[in-house]
């Protein structure tokens, strides 16, 4: 037997799944699955942990006492800040802003309703604010926009302020004043006076500054950035130092990592946590990037279906995209993300119908991993998409999650014929293939609408279905979109984990910034800008060494990538431009950094929409500090044939597609080879995932075992 030597192990805890991925020395990696504990997440991950090291004939310990690098992903931030389980926070504010929390803004307050709620203000509810106005604090003081201070701190008004908030219990104290991203020092005075005070109270209680956090434009976003930070880190963080103690306890010596938004490792120690809350999805577009980048496939839509959720986003030209101000659990917040769009929708989605009006509705609740579907058998009363596929004779009830999971068949019939057959008036079967159908069309509609809005051309794009359910679902979701080709992959229920294994070191670093280069700019006036530019750039540079270094990477490991946001002057999107240049030395260099921002431009938008007579104007620069990291390697392989090994095969079973039941062909994904073919109707079970081919469809696998998915 192959001698496998464990190096790296990615985890992707999600709502109802956690997945594993375990890379050797060799590139060569295994897939793990297990059920999530929300209540103590540490459980799901060694239970999927041992599951990845048994592919390899591991114990845990032996695994663990071997592995370099476990990092994490999960959604136990999220979950602290949607059920509202965190600190109590105090909150100190430039006297006149103490209602910013409870104003907050239009596009938070209305994000996750649909479009007839939209319509409809009646319906409408604002988001449950962080603290209440009486744990708000204003203090005198003023710095203008462009740095000059108009009015001093009233210190006693913050001392005062300050022990008001004591006396209320509260467990963290915030700072944010209006202009700080310019010059923080009046935050920074505040703060100095708030420790001072806590530490008279004998009192140990952290005070965060909006600046520190995210020194950038936009105060509802700096201020809901900075009261995150202070609420949900400390307990997200709480789960991670029980994933990491877990693992130390089996053998691993090193720190546990986690996934930033933006797409890289940091510590679980990290003092910005806040940055990782949407970890596990940021994953999965990594995945897509690093596969892309090794078949040659530059521009990439992808879609993530799991048992919650369907992520998807767009890979244009080998470039990211980066979202500097995303909207997440109903906060609009300053956090650089990798931009997504997600609907609920998945396997694990519950169906409703109105027993009245037979309305149906999916979601958008999830049974989650605790009940689950009925079909798992534990304890579920409503029926979701899930127990269609199982009824549908789409998912084998023997071999869910390679046989640990027997799914309970007749409870599955039982409740969607209680609860969305019979209300509905029609046969069993069409009602389950209506209700998946359903599902289907709300993640066509979302990948159109994303397209749509992002300019996508899909003729010239690659689209990439993975998740556990993706492959499930992907043969319609993808129908009709025009795709240059459809792919998933063998591992694709943990592709979210693969992908963050393929993520390096990394840290974002960034500062608002006005600065304008118009079409007829003086040389004087574009001297100033770059200085500027160069200016701001050493700052971010000196941050970035020091706060890499003090976690171990050397100064001659990191590697930076500066950025800058740009539009065309009068526009209100940025497009963020990244340059291969550390400093703008020459007038040359800034025309380099305004060409490439055509450049992306044009790729995005096309070039008809460039508008260059409107000038350019920069509002935030930054740059990205990397330090690389071993990553799994995707093997490439001779093609053998059209036809499957004879030992792929695994029979027949009856399946229900197109309102009729046929006998499916049957195989084993793991044992399939390079070059193999197989038509529809069939069914391709992998432990973790299934991949479900229509008659009239095929699917065929490349040298590097990717499955190409081919519509009739």
């Amino acid at each position: 037997m192959d001698d496998f030597r464990p190096l790296v192990l990615g985890i992707d805890a999600g709502g109802t799944m956690t997945d594993t991925l375990l890379v050797d020395e060799q590139g060569r990696f295994a897939v793990g699955k297990a059920s999530t504990t929300p209540h103590n997440e540490s459980e799901g991950f060694l239970e999927s942990a041992e599951d990845a090291a048994g592919y390899w004939d591991l114990g845990l310990r032996e695994t663990f006492e071997q592995l370099s690098v476990v990092l994490y992903s999960g959604t136990g931030m999220l979950n602290t800040l949607l059920s509202r389980t965190g600190r109590k926070l105090g909150l100190l504010v430039t006297r006149g802003m103490e209602d910013a929390v409870l104003m907050g803004r239009g596009l938070q307050a209305w994000s996750e309703y649909s479009y007839s709620d939209r319509l409809h203000a009646v319906t409408h509810q604002h988001p449950e604010p962080l603290l209440p106005r009486h744990l708000v604090r204003g203090v005198t003081e003023r710095i203008d926009q462009f740095g000059n201070e108009i009015a001093p701190v009233y210190e006693e008004e913050a001392a005062r302020a300050v022990e008001e908030l004591l006396a209320q219990g509260v467990e963290a104290i915030c700072v944010c004043c209006v202009f700080s991203y310019v010059d923080n020092a009046h935050e920074q005075q505040i703060a100095g006076i708030a420790r001072q005070v806590i530490a008279d109270h004998g009192a140990d209680i952290p005070v965060l500054c909006s600046a520190t956090v995210r020194p950038v434009i936009r105060e509802q976003s700096r201020l809901n950035s900075v009261l995150i930070e202070a609420y949900a880190a400390d307990r997200g963080r709480d789960q991670l130092l029980g994933v990491e103690e877990a693992s130390n306890r089996n053998g691993f010596r090193y720190g546990v990592q986690t996934v930033l938004s933006y797409g890289g490792l940091a510590s679980i120690r990290y003092p910005r946590l806040h940055e990782t809350m949407i970890s596990g999805p940021v994953g999965g577009i990594l995945g897509a990037k690093y596969i892309g980048d090794i078949i040659g496939a530059d521009s990439v839509v992808v879609s993530d279906m799991g048992g919650t959720s369907f992520d998807i986003s767009a890979i244009t030209a080998g470039n990211v995209p980066i979202d500097n101000e995303p909207t997440l659990a109903r906060f609009k917040l300053n956090l650089p993300t990798i931009a997504m769009d997600t609907i609920g929708a998945g396997a694990g989605t519950i169906i409703k119908v109105d027993p009245l009006t037979k309305k149906v509705s999916l979601g958008p609740e999830s049974a989650g991993s605790t009940p689950g579907p009925v079909a798992f058998d534990m304890g579920g009363t409503e029926p979701t998409i899930c127990d269609c596929d199982v009824v549908m004779g789409r998912l084998n009830p023997d071999n869910f999650l390679g046989g640990k999971v027997r799914l309970n068949v007749e409870k599955a019939e039982q409740v969607l014929r209680e609860k969305v057959a019979d209300p509905l008036g029609i046969d069993l079967y069409e009602a389950a293939e209506g209700m998946a159908n359903l599902l289907e069309m709300d993640a066509r509609e979302a990948i159109r609408q994303m397209i749509s809005a992002r300019a996508v051309d899909p003729t010239e794009y690659s689209l990439m279905a993975y998740g556990g359910s993706g492959p499930l679902h992907m043969a319609e979701y993808s129908r009709g979109l025009g795709f240059k080709n459809v792919l998933t992959f063998p591992f694709a229920a943990a592709f979210s984990a693969f992908g963050c294994t393929t993520a390096d070191y990394l840290r974002r670093y960034s500062r608002s910034v006005d600065l304008s280069v118009a079409p007829d700019a003086s040389r004087e006036e574009r001297d100033a800008v770059r200085e500027e530019i160069n200016h701001v750039w050493s700052q971010l540079h000196e941050a970035a060494v020091s706060e890499m270094s003090d976690e171990g990477h050397a100064h001659d490991a990191v590697q930076l990538q500066m950025f800058a946001m740009m539009r065309y002057t009068g526009q209100l999107e940025d497009v963020e431009v990244p340059i291969g240049l550390e400093r703008l030395r020459t007038d040359a260099d800034l025309d380099t950094l305004v060409e490439e921002f055509e450049r992306l431009y044009a790729a995005m938008n096309r070039a008809v929409a460039q508008y260059r007579e409107a000038g350019h104007s920069i509002k935030e620069l930054g740059l990205v500090a990397k330090v690389d990291k071993i990553k799994p390697r995707v093997v490439k392989a001779p093609l053998e044939g059209p036809t499957p090994p004879a030992e792929a095969s695994k029979g027949t079973r009856p399946m229900y597609y197109n309102r009729e039941w046929r006998d499916a062909s049957l195989w084993e994904m793991d044992l399939l080879r390079p070059g193999n073919e197989i038509a529809g109707p069939a069914v391709i079970e992998h432990p973790a995932t299934t991949l479900v081919v229509p008659a009239g469809d095929q699917v065929w696998l490349d040298e590097w075992t990717i499955l190409h998915y081919e519509h009739g």
